[in-house]
């Protein structure tokens, strides 16, 4: 018996729910990196300082983590084992990014949410490295 290197329907569901997550986050980037004073001052004041308190290297990580995770995600649905390497560079930036949030007050400015959605965040990232191995593993990947 051939295994075949037609990936199921389950492949094309993830790979496309991880594009649409990476899309998110990289809109989320766009939208802190780029934020008007205007926009700042309608936020409460404790989540304005926070904003503005993020070092160079936590918001250079978060644009690593999710235009890697766009090009890892894009490269899984075109089949390409180099998503694979897209995927832990993501990870490497989430990973660097949350080191910050952890190390802030995060959960005094934004809540439980604040340590939730990272936790989130990166067990998803960790779930795109595992996941890109599987499909390459049964030749999905070329």
């Amino acid at each position: 018996m051939s295994q075949s290197n037609k990936p199921n329907i389950v492949f094309w569901i993830l790979s496309i729910v991880a594009l649409v997550w990476n899309i998110m986050g990289v809109l989320n980037y766009i939208g802190q990196a780029f934020i008007t004073d205007d926009l700042k001052a309608l936020l409460p004041e404790n989540q304005r300082l926070y904003m503005e308190s993020v070092p160079a290297w936590a918001t250079a990580a978060f644009a690593f983590a999710v235009f890697a995770g766009v090009l890892g995600s894009l490269l899984l649905l075109l089949r390409k084992k180099i998503a694979k390497t897209f995927f832990i560079i993501s990870l490497l930036g989430v990973l660097v990014q949350m080191t910050h949030g952890f190390m802030s007050e995060i959960k005094d400015v934004y809540g439980l949410g604040g340590i939730a959605m990272p936790i989130l965040i990166i067990g998803f990232a960790v779930f795109l490295v595992w996941y890109s191995r599987l499909v390459d593993s049964k030749g999905w990947l070329s």
